[in-house]
This record gives C-alpha cells, sequence and structure tokens, in this order.
C-alpha cells in the first residue's frame, strides 16, 4: 500500500509528520487558478481596449499578463500560507521539505520551473516527475526544497482543532519555527509546568510568560501548519 506519510526528523528525535498530495488533487487546484487567471485576463483585455490594441492599453496588458502568469501563484504562496485559492479549495498547501512555510524564494523557484514542467506538452515531464518519487514532487518542487501537502481539517491532529492560529509579529529563523511547531507537537505528551518552562526559553518570541506564553506558542505553530 502507497504510504502518503512524509515525517521529518528534528532536533532532540522528534518526528514532525504530514501527508503528501498526489497529482489529481493538485491538477484540479491549478485549474481553479488557471479559470481565475482566465477571468481576469478577460476582463483586463475589454478593459484595455478603448486605450488601443498596440497603444498605451496593450503596452498596460502585456505587464499585467506577465504578472498574473508569474506572480499570482508566487504572492498567493507566500502571502497565504502556501495556499492559492485553487490550492485552498481543494484543502492542499505549499511547504518547505522540511515543513516550514514556504518562502519568498523556494517560491519563486518552484514556479519559474513551471515552464520546463510543461514540457514537452501539458505538464508532461512535471507529471513523469511527480509518479517516479514517493513525495509527488514535481522538477520545480525537486529544485526549490518544496512539498505540497494536505491541511484539510480531517487531517488535522484533534488537539489543534480549537486553536485560533496567530501569526507571528516579526519574521522568524527557520529554527525557530521548527522549534515553535515542535513546541506544538509535543504539547499533549508535556505537563503543564514543563510546557510553561519550556515556552519561558522562547519569551523573546512571544514576549509572554506562563500561560500566556505558552498559548501564544501553540497559535504560533497552528498558524505554520497551516490550520484555519
Amino acid at each position: 500500500m502507497l504510504d502518503t506519510r512524509y515525517r521529518v526528523e528534528i532536533p532532540g528525535g522528534i518526528n514532525l509528520e504530514a501527508q503528501v498530495v498526489g497529482p489529481i488533487p493538485r491538477s484540479l487546484a491549478f485549474a481553479i487558478d488557471l479559470a481565475i487567471r482566465g477571468i481576469i485576463v478577460f476582463v483586463l483585455s475589454i478593459a484595455a481596449i478603448p486605450f488601443g490594441a498596440f497603444g498605451l492599453g496593450g503596452g498596460f496588458f502585456l505587464i499585467f499578463l506577465f504578472a498574473i502568469e508569474w506572480l499570482y501563484p508566487v504572492l498567493f504562496e507566500v502571502f497565504w500560507r502556501g495556499q492559492t485559492p485553487g490550492k485552498k479549495a481543494l484543502g492542499i498547501s505549499v511547504i518547505n521539505d522540511d515543513l516550514t512555510p514556504v518562502t519568498l524564494g523556494t517560491s519563486l523557484v518552484r514556479n519559474l520551473l513551471r515552464s520546463i514542467d510543461f514540457l514537452p506538452l501539458f505538464y508532461l515531464a512535471g507529471l513523469v516527475t511527480m509518479l517516479c518519487n514517493r513525495r509527488f514532487q514535481r522538477l520545480g518542487d525537486l529544485a526549490a526544497g518544496t512539498l505540497v501537502i494536505s491541511v484539510r481539517e480531517s487531517s488535522r491532529p484533534a488537539s489543534q482543532k480549537d486553536i485560533v492560529p496567530l501569526a507571528p509579529s516579526t519574521a522568524l529563523l527557520r529554527a525557530e519555527q521548527t522549534s515553535i511547531i515542535d513546541f506544538l507537537q509535543r504539547s499533549s505528551q508535556l505537563s503543564e509546568p514543563r510546557q510553561k518552562e519550556l515556552a519561558s526559553l522562547l519569551e523573546g518570541v512571544t514576549h509572554e510568560k506562563n500561560e500566556n506564553g505558552v498559548e501564544k506558542l501553540h497559535r504560533m505553530g497552528a498558524w505554520f501548519l497551516g490550520v484555519r
């Protein structure tokens, strides 16, 4: 039986786990995003008509067309926790292969290489690559070090369902993000005093103490894991 679970070990011998998704949900999400981009392009083409097809209107239309094609997925993935509208509709998300949130650099790489995944026709190279590795990574994912995982409600641990996610107020290092995720994953196995003790080590990140620090770490961990 194919095991789609992906595990990564972090310092301390702790394993984090996610569920990778295959070509079908990814293709459906891409189709939704393609339809949305098509609608935007159609509206912009109509709006550009009064300005002339080969004049100012045509120039602005080509700029917007370029931005929509290449920046649409990048901006959504970076600022919408790894999800475009299509991915959100299918309950999937892009993350780094160490289970930290995708960054601007990794999102740019994976999306710029879509042109290679498209070759020779209709993403054949990307599909073949996905089917040839257990993580279902296309060429862009392999180059950027990213995965596409399921973030549906049913796939989350029960202990995380009632947590209201909270974005960190400042940018955190990858090691700090991993530590916060680890704290949330292990919280059910730790006593309250131990949780407070560990939370005190990250007081410089949360700016909270005791119960408030523990709660804030839980909420930040949920945000990094894509809980909605």
